[in-house]
This record gives structure tokens, sequence and C-alpha cells, in this order.
């Protein structure tokens, strides 16, 4: 039997039951011959045998006044298409329509037509003519016919032409979502993506059931979420901010975005090797309640399992109670603040907060130094400022003199109050500006204060400073973007993303990557269900390319790399 047949054998025999009662009814007024011959027919469809069935109704076709005839016409096109003789099958079709049009049955002549047409590839054609199929009973099976054919289309710009032809159409429109999730990061496609996601939903969710609440007045059902489906929806709303893109600008504000993005693209292909299947649906979500409130109103919007932003607040806050309330996983990718996923159960931080990194670094730092005194220095940002004062607080907490507290610039290092003779246990500084931490390595060597610096990666500029600044025997960085070329698998990640989207990648595109691989296979490991935490931490042997993820004992990625340069490469030391 054809494909298509098998794969709907329960519409088609339902079908053949219907046509074949209705026959018998008219077959009583033919001649025995007439019907003899019509039985013999029917058999031989049923046992498959489908030269013998033409053969034998091939007469009847042509007894146009007989009330089989028109029967006959449809068994002999059903038997060519089984024969994978689609012309023959459509020429049979037309003649069926031109000489019977008013054939009780001919929305079983339009399916079988549409069917036809789409094996051809004649897509357009068939779906006008599934378009003129008018009961109602029929429409499920022609919602799965379109998506079963839609989806052998790979063709992303056959796709898009198709659904500018039939914007009405709901499973073009899914096929063509689908199509653009796994093969396109072009803004114009994500953004045909997003409005057409906000529309039709996303594939594998059911249309929204409507309910009559009165006379007047309608309900939409928001469909139950499906644990069971044997694949994730991942949404991916981040501020693409696509109408403003410029092709010819090489550097743009929403770069990071889309590397975060492409990142993510290669991780669900990783983990389909695994065997989980992820989609992935970008909604281009900037600074803006409004298009969050309307996206989770959107009643399909409540089968995702996993929600990756929103970047700003308000979205944030409106996704976040959405997640709360229909049990969603969130993960906010470069937050640094606790208060995000304070009292959030499902809500994470991909990166360690800042108290976090406060907490850990504290930890590292007691153990280089038994003296209970630090240096502390911050730049001009309120992130500078806010890990600053944090540490202060920790050291503070454990019996620790703070022995210098100072807000510092690259141009005014020279106030800082430290000297061979007034020196600390350890300094630490956390700025921005990246020219400031080979400033302060050289003043500390000037005034011959050697004690361990410990300083966010920020304060340096790996691309100008010399690699001889790292070479600092007591110098540590907290690094929370490291990538370590030496770990396996980031020479395959890098050609493939360079070979992919022809640019070397940052390391948001690192982020995006590790960040969907680590909470894909969480998904599959709890089915969105978090009530193991001691699963919730990635170990080496799974192939992350940064420093990895720990949630066991809080929704906050307690993973804090540092770093120390050896001679030749940094390592992570921590």
């Amino acid at each position: 039997m054809n494909r298509f047949f098998a794969f709907h054998t329960g519409f088609r025999s339902l079908s053949l039951c219907v046509l074949l009662w209705t026959t018998a009814q008219a077959a009583m007024s033919q001649t025995d011959h007439v019907e003899r011959r019509y039985q013999y027919a029917v058999r031989f469809i049923q046992q498959k045998d489908y030269v013998k069935a033409k053969a034998e109704l091939r007469p009847l076709t042509e007894i146009r006044t007989s009330g089989i005839a028109p029967y006959a016409h449809y068994y002999h096109a059903l038997a060519d298409f089984n024969l994978k003789r689609f012309s023959e099958s459509r020429l049979m079709l037309k003649q069926l329509i031109d000489r019977f049009p008013d054939w009780k049955k001919m929305d079983d002549a339009y399916y079988l037509l549409g069917a036809a047409f789409f094996e051809n590839g004649q897509y357009e054609e068939g779906i006008e003519n599934l378009s003129r199929i008018g009961d109602p009973a029929l429409k499920p099976d022609v919602s799965k016919l379109q998506t079963y054919y839609f989806s052998q289309i790979n063709d992303l710009n056959r796709l898009k032409l198709m659904q500018k032809e039939f914007p009405n159409n709901r499973e073009l429109a899914l096929a063509l979502i689908d199509q653009i999730q796994r093969t396109s990061t072009a803004p114009a496609d994500l953004e045909l993506s997003d409005r057409l996601t906000n529309r039709f939903g996303v594939p594998g969710v059911s249309r929204p059931v409507t309910t009559e609440a009165s006379s007047s007045t309608a309900t939409v059902a928001r469909p139950e979420k499906n644990r069971n489906k044997g694949y994730y929806n991942v949404a991916v709303l981040f501020p693409f901010r696509l109408n403003d893109i410029n092709p010819e600008e090489r550097a743009r504000s929403n770069q990071y975005a889309l590397d975060l993005y492409n990142g993510m693209r290669l991780a669900k292909t990783k983990l389909q090797s695994e065997g989980i299947t992820v989609n992935l649906f970008a909604y281009d979500v900037d600074n803006d309640g409004t298009k969050m409130t309307t996206l989770v109103n959107n009643p399909g919007f409540i089968q995702n399992d996993l929600l990756i932003g929103p970047l700003y607040a308000e979205p944030n806050r409106i996704a976040t109670e959405f997640a709360n309330q229909n049990n969603v996983l969130l993960v906010n990718p470069i937050s640094t603040s606790s208060e995000l996923v304070v009292n959030q159960p499902l809500a994470f931080l991909a990166n360690a907060s800042l108290n976090q990194q406060a907490l850990k670094t504290v930890a590292f730092a007691r153990t280089l130094s038994m003296v209970k005194k630090a240096a502390i220095y911050y730049g001009n940002t309120r992130k500078d400022s806010t890990l600053a004062a944090l540490y202060q607080n920790e050291l503070k907490r454990i019996g620790y003199t703070v022995q210098d507290f100072r807000k510092v610039g690259s141009s005014d290092l020279e106030a800082i109050r430290l000297s061979e003779t007034n020196k600390p246990g350890h300094i630490f500084l956390v700025s921005s500006d990246e020219s400031t931490g080979a400033k302060l390595l050289r003043l500390l060597t000037q005034r011959k204060v050697e004690v361990p610096v410990i300083a966010t990666s920020s304060a340096f500029n790996f691309d100008k400073d010399p690699l001889s600044t790292f070479s600092k025997s007591d110098l540590y960085l907290v690094y929370p973007e490291f990538v370590d070329p030496e770990r396996p698998g980031s020479d395959e990640f890098e050609e493939l993303y360079l070979d992919q989207r022809n640019m070397i990648p940052s390391m948001y595109a690192y982020q995006g990557y590790d960040m969907l691989l680590f909470f894909g296979r969480m998904l599959a490991r709890t089915r969105g269900q978090i009530t193991n935490r001691s699963q919730l931490k990635a170990t080496p042997e799974e192939g992350y390319l940064l420093s990895g993820y720990d949630y066991t004992a809080s929704n906050d990625n307690q993973v804090v790399p540092i770093v120390k340069y050896d001679g030749t490469r940094f390592t992570l030391i921590k």
C-alpha cells in the first residue's frame, strides 16, 4: 500500500466502508452483470490487487447512466494511486468531477485528488482541491494529510512562497516555522517565524479549542501541557531587534543575542544525536511588557517546556509569573542578579550571581594567605561596586579586616594606600575598565607590594595586554566567560560554527551552546519536574565548553571559574 494510505489507514478504511454501503444500495437497480463486476472490483481493492481491480472497473466508468459509475471512477483512481500512477489517478478523478458534479461523496474525490497532487510535488494544486472539502468530519484527516506532506518539503524558499499564497493554512505555517527554526538564522526569517508563531502557535500543538460561553461570547480553552510528547519546546525570548538590523553593519547592538541563539542551534543538533529532540522557537522580545503579555496569552505558548529570557525586567517579570503558573522552566542567560531567582523555584541563572561570585572568590582567597587583611578596589560601573560590596561583606562576616576599600579608575590608581610595609594579605580588583588591571600590577611592582591579586577578567584587555602581564606568580582571574581551548570538543565547535556562520564564535555563542546543552539534558532527565537537585549538576564527562553548571544548592549557578596563567596558557584552577 502507498506510504500515505498506510499512514492514514483509519480514514481510508472508514471511507471504503461508507462507499461500499452506499454503492450496494445503488447497485440494486443495475443488471446482475454490472453489479457482479463491480463486486469483483471491490474485492480486488480489498485484496490490494489493484491491476485486476482496474480491469473490472474500466468498463464500468463508461456507463454514464449507471449509479455505480461515479464509484467505479473513484476506485479506479484509488487503484492508480496505490500503484503510484498519480497522473492517471488525477485524470480519472477529474473525469469523475466533470461527469458527476453532484455526486454526494465528492469530498472523498477531492481528498484523493489533493493527495495525488501532493505526491507529484504539486502542493499548490493539492491545497486548492483540499480546500473544496466541505464535510467538517474530514477536516482532521485533511490536517494530517497536509502535515505529512508539508513536512517532506526541505526547500525554505518554496515554503515561504506557498505560505504567502495560502496565508490562512495553519499546517503550512507550522511547517514553515519548523523549517526556519531548523535551518535559518536570517533576521527576516526569524521575524516571519515570530509572526506566524504568534498567530498559529508552535508545531506539535493542537489548534486552540473554542467553546461557546453564551450566545454572544466565546472563550478559548488553554490546552493541557503534554509532558509525554517525546520532544521539548524551548522559547528563546531575546531582543533580536529584527526591524533595526542593517545587513551592512558588522557590529550590531543585538549581535550578542544572535550569537547566543546560533550557539543554541548547534546544541540542538548535539542533543538530537543523543536522542533528545528540542524545538527552538525564537521570539523578538525587547524591553516591552506588551509583547510578552501577548505571547503568554497565546494558548499554544503553554506547550513550551523551557523559556530562555527575556532579558529585561518587565518582560521577565511577566514570563516568570507565567512559568510559575504553568510549571515551565525559565533561564536567564546573562543576568548576574540573584533577585531574579529568589523564591522562584523554576527560574535559573545560567551564570553565577554576583553574590555567588563573591562567596566563591572569598573561599578561594582564604587558601592563598593566612593574613586576614584585604584591600578591595572597584571600577565605575554598578556591577563593579556591587560585587566589591558583596565581597567586603563576606570578608567581614568571616572576621577579615578590609584595609582599603576604594573606587578607582585607570587614571587615579596612585591614590591607593599600599606599600611594601603597608600591605594586605591579598588584593581584590573588580573593574569593567580593561586598562585598570595591567596598570595596577605595574603600580604594585613599583611599590614592591608582593601579595596575591585576584581580579575580574574584565579588568584586562586580552587582545592588547602582553602575556607577560599575566606572568605574576600570584595573579588569579575570576573569569565567568573562560573558554579553555584545550577542552575536548572546543576545536570541533569552533570549526563547525565558522563553517556555518562564517565567523569565529564569540563568548556568547559558547554560552548559548552550553546552556541549551545542559538544560536540554536536564529536561530529558527530569521531564521538567525538578524534585531531586542532585541531578542538576554538570559533570566533566558531558563535554561542556565552558566551566559547567551546578544548581544542587541554589537556582543561580554555583560554578565560579578562577583561572591562572601558567606560562603558556590560562588554566582553570577552580
